[in-house]
């Protein structure tokens, strides 16, 4: 059972990922499962008048691309996968806008590949397009690019764009909806006394050793890839809850901390984890030399680091970017994503915060790295 905290925990979640299968949206192939669509909506329309941000991730348009197209078995050619994916897309956007819409909920389609996470420039303008939707109180709809994808489309796609999303918005909950009720331990579709684990921990290898994998027909993976999607979304700090799709009321339920389905928690706090994310998943770009009184406020303080602080700047680096910070002795002591590129830094080294507008004609952050995106090294 889950217990008060948990129930405080999943209650007090503001910013939602949530991710709907293929054999969810299309029933098993049959084409759009408009009730079904509408009733999510329905929920999570609730959900966004409380005040929580909902960012939806959708499979389903190679199913209803071959719905459209009568086929009957998934296509294995990358150029007919891309096909399926374009012309059931059209179907798909419009079935979600269209439902939205009822509850005066405005939505923005947008398409991504793993290419635009591993960019770091492409990184940061998605970042900062989904943050402003949030903002505006508009649902992003976010499905993955398979008609320009260049590798084949491979299992497990969503799930894990679902955790991609997760880690850059910084969600506290990523909802995976699918044909499962929860992870079992043994194939309930092979043995009548399997048994649901209620709860468990993000990246546990005794888990994924109790998952059935394969995915069916429609779908783009089993339960391990969504076990793997889980230990992805915990780096940022997201907790995970696999639930059955067809669950009455499943999102409402999630929300009001009823126990449903498999809860997968980080093994550390959001903050933690994020900062963990930072030091060991991003390329250093840069270096900015510190003087002692910054390498005190960094290291015994928790403090930002100011521009008056930094005696020196080298490399080539844009907004965004990780920077390592270095002592008098050229020992690292810190790494952040810095708030200015290399020629504004430049022209801040050792000035005050006051004098960031006079010098650069506006101020975007008072600090050169803020310390939820700083962690010592």
């Amino acid at each position: 059972m889950f217990d008060q905290k948990t129930r405080e925990q999943l209650g007090a979640a503001q910013r939602w990922v949530v991710k709907i299968g293929s054999a969810m949206i299309t029933n098993d192939g049959q084409g759009l499962d408009n009730f079904s669509i509408n009733a999510w909506v329905a929920q999570m329309a609730e959900l966004h008048q409380s005040g929580r941000e909902l960012l939806l991730v959708t499979s389903g348009a190679i199913a209803e691309g071959m719905r459209r197209l009568g086929w009957n078995q998934r296509p294995t050619a990358l150029a007919e996968l891309q096909a399926a994916a374009a012309v059931g897309q059209m179907g798909l956007v419009q079935a979600w806008e269209s439902a939205f819409e009822r509850h005066g909920i405005q939505t923005a389609q947008i398409l991504l590949t793993h290419e635009d996470a591993s960019d770091r420039q492409r990184y940061l303008n998605i970042r900062n397009t989904l943050r402003t939707l949030l903002r505006l109180r508009v649902v992003p709809v976010i499905n993955e690019n398979d008609t320009v994808a260049f590798e084949e489309i491979r299992f497990g796609d969503n799930d894990t764009l679902g955790a991609l999303v997760a880690n850059l918005v910084e969600a506290e909950l990523y909802v995976i909806l699918t044909d499962q009720q929860g992870l079992y331990d043994k194939n309930p579709r092979q043995f009548t006394e399997a048994r649901l684990i209620g709860e468990g921990r993000a990246g546990d290898m005794a888990l994924e050793a109790m998952a059935s994998g394969g995915a069916g027909m429609l779908g783009s993976g089993g339960m391990t890839t969504k076990l793997r999607a889980a230990a992805k979304a915990a780096r940022s700090g997201a907790f995970t809850l696999l639930a059955w799709g067809r669950e009455p009321e499943v999102l409402r339920r999630v929300a009001a901390g009823v126990e449903l389905g498999t809860l997968l928690r980080p093994s550390q706090s959001p903050l933690a984890a994020r900062k963990q994310w930072l030091a060991v998943q991003l390329q250093v770009r840069g270096r900015l030399h510190l003087d002692a009184g910054a390498v005190r406020a960094l290291r015994t303080a928790g403090k930002s680091l100011l521009p008056v602080g930094v005696t020196a700047v080298e490399g080539k680096f844009s907004r965004g970017d990780l920077v390592a910070c270095l002592d008098s002795n050229g020992t690292e002591v810190a790494r952040g994503l810095v708030n200015y590129d290399t020629e504004q830094a430049l022209a801040l080294i050792g000035k005050t915060t006051r004098r960031i507008e006079a010098l650069l004609g506006q101020v975007d952050d008072p600090e050169l790295i803020h310390r939820d995106n700083l962690v010592l090294v």
